[in-house]
């Protein structure tokens, strides 16, 4: 078997081989495979299953319609991959947890998964992740941690939750990937691991057949090589017309950076490449507006008592909890015992907080294009500390967490660009657009990535 496609081709480009018969949607297959099954590499940390059987029945059908010269569906014959905690008919949705593989087995695809199949794509199999996708790190001791393509000698961290689904991307064993993003988790792994990723606007994706974490800030979205990918995926999910994202320029663009919360703590390579992005989308043309925006303090505030994903998550999971504790990722399960920290009166003024802080910061942010900010604060730290230590991993879970969970906190739209230079420790910048500005911030953050591109 001959490879037919290089990581992180571009969806479009793969899709002109396939139009122009220069590949098959099987010899995507077979390679994307190919890898995920190649002892030497991340394939067993990477995909919880592989659809063998399923995948090439699609991929033989694909390549049927296009010899017979039926029209090429948007995804046709394109392998992705599908994170661990999306419904496929007749198999369990684990979460990447154990404790949960004694539940009965869904009877139909996630909405999302089924409109996926119905544009065209090959589902390659189910994604590892962080157990129930409760952590920005992306380690899980049931299957194994995936590790960064950065640094395979030191062994980073990927980034979670979506661990399997970045590295899938990154190392060829799918074109794209799917997971889910409640605090980050499709924007932390993309940018630890240099790549493309979208939040959407939480409505704009059905959630229907997906495991979920917390029902008020989960989200569902793509990690891909590029902007428009992301853009082309995001559309099927979200059932809307498929086209090409219009092409825009950087120029006139009014971008706020913010001066509270979010710039705190960087390192000194994520300081850089940021300070090097603001100065590249300014002398592009682009207008950069420091602003103090100290609306953002309160949202660690609102959250001091655990916020809503510990409280959430523990009604969903109490079935879980008490039939086998011991079964849990030790820290998944003493983060939703935080639940106990909260009362009704808590969750209720959380409620109310989030409101009140969701429209001042609307009030604020509205008259920009984006808010700009480091996607995560800090370059991929070493698996091997954050399993070692507690406090090392409390510590680096919470900074992964804490710029991306503004955006499902706010209930906003938000992309990751990335920015760093070939082989270089990945670095993302973040897009965050107004509530329902999906469409605008894929078409402004694909300009942005086309600046970065130049250089």
């Amino acid at each position: 078997m001959s490879e037919t496609f290089a990581p992180l081709a571009p969806l479009f480009d793969l899709t002109a081989a396939l139009e122009s018969g220069k590949t098959r949607a099987v010899d995507l297959l077979e390679t994307a495979h190919g890898r995920a099954q190649d002892p030497a590499g991340e394939g067993r940390r990477v995909y919880l299953k592989l659809f063998a059987e399923t995948a090439r029945a699609e991929a033989e059908a694909s390549d049927r319609l296009r010899v017979a010269g039926i029209p090429a569906r948007p995804l046709e014959g394109l392998p992705v991959s599908v994170k661990d905690l999306f419904d496929v008919a007749g198999q369990v949705t684990t979460a990447g947890s154990r404790v949960a593989e004694v539940d009965p087995p869904a009877a139909a695809d996630a909405p999302i998964v089924a409109r996926l199949r119905a544009a065209g794509a090959v589902i390659t199999g189910r994604t590892n992740m962080t157990e129930f996708a409760y952590s920005g790190i992306g380690i899980n001791p049931h299957f194994g941690t995936p590790a960064n393509p950065w640094d395979r000698t030191t062994g980073r961290i990927p980034g979670g939750s979506s661990s399997g689904a970045v590295i899938s991307v990154t190392d060829g064993m799918a074109v794209a990937g799917i997971g889910s993003d409640t605090g980050g988790s499709v924007r932390i792994p993309a940018a630890l691991c240099g790549i493309a990723g979208f939040k959407p606007t939480q409505s704009r994706v059905p959630l229907e057949g997906a495991f979920a974490l917390s029902s008020s800030l989960d989200s569902i979205g793509p990690l891909a090589p590029t902007i428009a990918c992301c853009a082309l995926l995001h559309q099927v999910m979200s059932g809307a017309p498929v086209r090409r994202l219009p092409v825009r320029s950087v120029v006139g663009l009014r971008f706020a950076v913010p001066g509270t919360l979010v710039m705190d703590g960087l390192d000194d390579t994520v300081a850089a490449g940021f300070a090097a992005a603001l100065s590249r989308l300014s002398q592009a043309g682009a207008k950069i507006v420091d602003l103090p925006f100290t609306e953002l303090s309160r949202i660690p505030e609102a959250n001091a008592k655990g916020g809503f994903t510990a409280v959430e998550c523990s009604a969903l999971h109490r079935r879980h909890v008490e039939r086998d504790p011991d079964g849990f990722d030790p820290r998944v399960i003493a983060r939703i015992r935080r639940a106990s920290e909260q009362s009704g009166s808590d969750y209720y003024d959380l409620l109310r907080a989030r409101a009140e802080i969701q429209k001042s910061c609307a009030a604020v942010s509205s008259a920009f294009d984006a808010v700009l900010m480091p996607t995560v604060p800090r370059v991929a730290p070493p698996i091997s500390e954050l399993v070692a230590s507690d406090d090392a991993f409390g510590e680096a879970n919470q900074a992964m967490l804490r710029n991306p969970s503004v955006g499902n906190f706010l209930d906003r739209c938000a992309a990751t660009v990335p920015l760093h230079a070939p082989g270089s420790a990945p670095v993302g910048l973040m897009l965050m657009g107004e509530h329902g500005a999906d469409d605008e911030v894929l078409a402004i953050s694909a300009a942005v990535e086309a600046v970065f591109r130049m250089h």
